[in-house]
């Protein structure tokens, strides 16, 4: 007997009726056989109808016949699903179920004219909210022992009053498998939204990554063609004018930044291994190849720092000293590193251009690249023209990342 309740395989219980046909549920959720269901909904049926009496086509035996009938149908509704069969008929149904069940015990003279009650009061319990299943089934109890109890019909003489009021006790295992479908499908439902959220944080991630190699693909390719560009332009017009002197600089001037390009695409592909960098050196180095020596100031003690902090503090110093070579050229730069115990502090300051501009303007999206990169580490840039002081007129980027 069961009523199709989902339950793990290890774990298959027969009960005493089906639950909705497979598929009503969550995706996902196991269940039983339906086969199985009503391969024992029919044996019930046949058994009766084999065993109960009297039959017979005027009087009572058309009145079993008819009863029989009657709880068949009832019985095979079970297998109909809720989607199909609203909360309202089925009480009704149910209900129709339960007196046709009394009335075949009290006009049945023999066989197991009780298994129809039984099976539905047992479906009640799985089908109908705790209330309802619950009235009912005391209903069914009260109905089936006072037909017994009363002599109603013949069927008391082959069984005991007491015996109708055991056909409510089925309800409990309704209810119960009730309560353990609707929590695996609860499970199934929970899982369905983890992996949803996990969906989501991948894509959230590969977003994510998405943007991190765009900025470092800005960082190398969009500064470093645009600074060779400038030069083989300059070199174009030199020719034309015949300084071969100055040809041969800005020649000098482009191979050097190809040398430095290649370096950049060294440093990205550190970046997106997660290689760690020295921060100190790597940013000597930086300086060093854009043509200014001796201008890192280290205040602090030095510490290591996670990868990502390294990287990006060294694409921004990147991204500082290439805009200031871009839009002050012949201009000093200075580079200073401040570990605190709290955060550390990278600061690029230029003095103002000593040679003409000829650079196009930018396009603004080294600055938000930078800002970017600051936010992903929790910390602060603030980016604006030196008022103040010697350098007054030039520029200063200063990141401040904590930690």
């Amino acid at each position: 007997m069961g009523y199709g309740h989902a339950v793990p395989a290890s774990e298959s219980v027969t009960t005493l009726g089906p639950a909705p046909e497979t598929g009503s549920g969550p995706k996902g959720v196991p269940r039983q056989d339906p086969r199985l269901h009503w391969a024992i909904t029919l044996g019930v049926i046949a058994i009766t109808f084999a065993t109960v009496r009297p039959l017979g086509v005027q009087g009572r035996g058309l009145a079993v016949v008819a009863l029989l009938v009657v709880n068949s149908v009832a019985l095979m509704a079970r297998h109909l699903s809720e989607s199909r069969l609203p909360p309202r008929a089925a009480l009704v149904w149910l209900t129709v179920g339960v007196v046709a069940a009394a009335t075949l015990i009290g006009i049945g003279r023999t066989g197991p004219i009780y298994l129809f009650a039984y099976f539905l009061v047992g479906h009640i319990g799985y089908r109908l909210p705790l209330k309802q299943a619950l009235s009912l089934a005391a209903l069914c109890s009260l109905v089936c022992g006072a037909v017994l109890y009363f002599r109603i019909g013949p069927g008391h003489e082959q069984l005991a009053w007491t015996l109708g009021l055991t056909t409510g006790i089925p309800v409990v295992a309704g209810i119960l498998s009730r309560s353990r479908q609707r929590a695996v499908e609860a499970m199934v439902r929970s899982a369905e939204a983890a992996e949803r959220a996990a969906r989501a944080e991948a894509q959230a991630a590969v977003l994510t990554e998405r943007s991190r190699i765009a900025r470092d693909v800005h960082d190398v390719l969009a500064h470093s063609l645009a600074g060779i560009n400038m030069q083989l332009e300059l070199a174009d017009a030199l020719i034309d004018a015949g300084d071969l002197d100055r040809v041969r600089e800005a020649n000098n001037k482009a191979h050097n930044m190809v040398r430095e390009s290649l370096k950049q695409a060294q440093w990205t592909v550190h970046a997106l291994r997660e290689d760690a960098l020295p921060l100190v050196e790597s940013l000597t180095a930086m300086a060093e190849s854009s043509g200014h020596r001796e201008v890192l100031t280290v205040t602090g003690t030095v510490r290591g720092l996670p990868a990502r902090v390294t990287q990006n503090l060294l694409r921004i110093a990147q991204e500082a000293l290439t805009n200031a070579a871009r839009h002050a050229p012949g201009g000093g730069v200075r580079v200073e590193l401040t570990f605190e115990d709290a955060s550390t502090a990278l600061r690029v300051r230029n003095t103002p251009a000593t040679r003409e501009v000829t650079g196009a303007v930018g396009s603004g999206m080294g600055l938000i690249g930078m800002r970017e990169r600051v936010a992903l580490l929790g910390g602060t840039l603030t980016a604006g023209p030196v008022t103040e002081g010697p350098d007054a007129g030039g520029w200063q980027v200063e990141a401040l990342i904590p930690g």
